[in-house]
């Protein structure tokens, strides 16, 4: 039997899901590993590379199958007892990597950026080898972390977490990746409230204290909102790049403490911008990269903003007006760049997009601007991938790659990358 095939089929009772043995192969994008079946495609969920499993077929495609791992017969070295209870198959689908060790989860995550390279971006293994793809850990632990959950409420009233790929509600006790902060708060039941009249329950702990719970139904507030510390339910206080941001509960801020100033630092980094200069920064939310900017080009610089969430650019107004050389433009980055809202030439630009990636438009709308350097800050390796390849067939090159594991327990990465004009 060749790796990744399958060995036999266990038997199954009436309308019990199909179980087969598979011998694991390597990682892929998505939180699971290949396998085969008789040839086929198998992307297995809860496991490791090179483990022998009995697996449960849980979706059939045409083209492929989906299966969770629920008994391991020879185990990978780098396998673990999941921290959390609610963790595994058929149970919460937030976390995919707990039974990876948390040094094996960084690696998983770094071969799965070199393969998105080599098949997306179209990058050689001597170019992928050349970037030097790694995955650094953030300081505070695998464990502890997220400062923003959003809850699903069940029809009973009850707040908890989903099932992967189901919208099916798990009422667990706590999450273990949540910052203490939420797993004390008596948000979930049996030993705290119901919330009868919400869809979705948002907790927010945020880097300086404060502590704000929401729920919302149909897109509403409902019920009573509250808020623990010094600021107000409408507005959560985040510390970042030497200052402190006051923003509404939903605008966007990345959830792991140490990820603002570490990206923030990163795209300083990389871009080495001068005194003087210009940039763009494109899906600029709140403004924390504009701010950055703008302590090292100087009030004779001059940084745009681009932004379409309505909360995140009252935020970047807000906590920006003391730094006349940003202007704040609410618009989506396409028809912005088409439309010429915000003209070159530029210095610099950073590319800060949704998990979708920019796509090809914009891509090719930076790339013809007279820019010396690309800062791209992606949570999404494949849409990286994607985007990477149209700057190439622009003619620019990924300079640099950095990754930083701001979600341990998930399949999910961050990456910032450099890209420079001209293929030498």
């Amino acid at each position: 039997m060749s790796t990744g095939e399958r060995s036999r089929v266990s038997s199954v009772g009436p309308g019990e899901a199909e179980r087969v043995e598979l011998t694991v192969g390597p990682v892929a994008h998505g939180g699971h590993c290949v396998a085969r079946l008789d040839g086929q495609v198998v992307f297995v969920r809860h496991a490791l590379p090179g483990e022998r499993v009995i697996a449960e077929i849980t979706e059939v495609r045409r083209d492929f199958l989906r299966a969770d791992a629920v008994t391991v017969l020879d185990a990978s070295p780098d396998r673990v007892v999941p921290p959390c209870p609610w963790a595994g198959p058929d149970r919460c689908g937030g976390c995919d990597l707990q039974h990876v060790a948390p040094a094996a989860q960084r690696h998983w995550k770094a071969e799965v950026v070199r393969e998105q390279l080599r098949r997306l971006a179209r990058l050689s293994p001597e170019e992928v080898t050349e970037l030097d793809v790694r995955v650094d850990e953030l300081p505070g632990g695998p464990l502890g972390w997220r400062s923003r959950v959003r809850y699903a409420v069940d029809a009973a009233g009850r707040a908890g977490l989903l099932k992967h790929r189901s919208h099916e509600v798990v009422p667990i006790d706590r999450c273990r990746i949540a910052r203490p902060a939420i797993q004390e708060l008596p948000v979930l039941a049996p030993s705290g409230r119901l919330w009868p009249d919400a869809d979705l329950v948002e907790v927010v702990a945020s880097s300086a204290g404060d502590v704000t719970v929401r729920g919302t139904g149909d897109g509403a507030p409902v019920g009573d909102g509250a808020a623990v510390g010094d600021g107000a339910a409408e507005r959560v206080r985040e510390v970042a790049v030497g200052r402190t941001w006051r923003l509404p509960p939903e605008a966007f801020w990345q959830v792991h403490p140490a990820a603002a100033e570490t990206l923030a630092t990163a795209v300083l980094d990389l871009l080495a911008p001068r005194a003087g200069e210009s940039a763009w920064d494109l899906y600029g939310g709140a403004g924390l990269f504009a701010a950055a900017l703008a302590g090292r080009v100087g009030p004779a610089g001059r940084i745009t903003l681009v932004e379409s969430a309505e909360p995140a650019v009252e935020a970047a107004r807000d906590n920006l007006r003391d730094l006349p050389q940003i202007e704040v433009v609410r618009a989506s980055v396409g028809p912005a760049l088409r439309r010429r809202r915000i003209v070159g030439p530029v210095d610099l630009v950073v590319l800060d997009p949704p998990r979708a990636g920019a796509g090809a438009d914009v891509v090719r709308a930076v790339a013809a601007a007279t820019t010396r350097a690309v800062a791209y800050v992606a949570c999404d390796p494949a849409a990286f991938s994607r985007d990477a390849r149209t700057f190439r067939e622009a003619g620019w090159r990924l300079a640099a790659l950095r990754g930083y594991d701001l979600f341990p327990m998930t399949q999910h990465v961050e990456l910032v990358a450099l890209l420079l004009p001209g293929e030498g």
